[in-house]
């Protein structure tokens, strides 16, 4: 049985753009993100402030609940 978590997390850059995520090693992620560590959208709009996050067991539920956040107006 697996004891570690998973974490939804949302970044925000300066220019408050927003990215929403989910991983099981919330520390190692942020690192990465504030590193530009892994080419993409939160490298290119330089998001890498975390402002956000959530704790759950589930990684279903984890999924789910990014979606939810994803679908919500800003």
């Amino acid at each position: 049985m697996r004891t570690t978590g998973y974490f939804v997390y949302v970044l925000a850059s300066r220019t408050r753009v927003l990215y929403v995520g989910v991983t099981s090693d919330l520390e190692r992620r942020i690192w990465q993100h504030k590193q530009h560590a892994i080419e993409g959208f939160t490298s290119k709009y330089k998001v890498d402030r975390l402002v956000h996050f959530e704790e759950t067991t589930d990684v279903r539920e984890a999924i789910a609940r990014e979606k939810q956040i994803k679908g919500w107006r800003r």
